[in-house]
């Protein structure tokens, strides 16, 4: 058995064990599939780690960088008390309108705001219509990451999470020089917390239904 194998198999162990089946979920993840969105989503262990994430901190506003199909969205939304946000944006038309059918029909439409544009033309622009976050998910562009990490600390509350995914790349991350540019926008995102004394961060590596890969945690200070 390889290990890709052994790792979906366990993957899929704890999702029959710890995550209920969810029809609603399973829906995005058919109506992303029908519409071409790649299937990049996070795993369902992935999203339910998201969900309890921002349930721990209490999270009121969320940012998150990146929708594709509102898969992730609809996971962080269910965490939220009543008058709870999300700020997603996302630089596909086409992924939005699919995203924000699939969170109509989660029933989180009330929660949720999807901003279409690229997302550095369009983060400057929450500094005006939304209050602080709470938490921020990145999960886009790789080569841009460490220009969304300087937004989500410009966003942030002092306390707030920030979560980037996909830090590990099959290990392709210790690589200097690696000529991917999501590998060096990556480990440019980690330099930056390196030298950023308003951050506390760890990165955990990951293995799973999605491959050999890992995710940063922060905390801003």
């Amino acid at each position: 058995m390889t290990n890709f194998n052994v790792w979906n198999n366990v993957d899929e162990y704890f999702m029959e064990k710890l995550i209920p089946a969810d029809t609603e979920l399973e829906a995005v993840l058919q109506a992303n599939k029908a519409a071409g969105i790649p299937e990049i989503d996070v795993s369902p262990t992935q999203g339910r780690l998201l969900h309890l994430l921002a349930k721990i901190k209490g999270a009121k506003n969320i940012l998150e960088i990146g929708t594709l199909g509102g898969y992730s969205s609809i996971w962080m939304a269910r965490a939220l008390p009543n008058e709870g946000k999300i700020y997603t944006l996302e630089i596909d038309s086409e992924y939005a309108f699919v995203a924000k059918q699939n969170i109509k029909n989660a029933g989180c439409e009330n929660k949720v705001e999807i901003i279409v544009g690229d997302a550095l033309e369009t983060l400057p622009t929450l500094k005006k219509i939304a209050p602080p976050f709470d938490l921020t998910f990145i999960d886009a562009d790789k080569p841009n990451n460490p220009h969304y990490l300087k937004w989500a600390l410009e966003l942030a509350n002092s306390g707030a999470v920030i979560i980037a995914d996909n830090v590990v790349r099959d290990g392709a991350i210790v690589d200097e020089k690696s000529e991917d540019e999501r590998v060096q926008g990556m480990r440019q995102f980690i330099d930056l917390l390196q030298g950023e004394s308003r951050i506390e961060s760890t990165a955990i590596q990951t293995v799973g239904n999605k491959g050999y890969d890992g995710f940063v945690l922060a905390v801003v200070n």
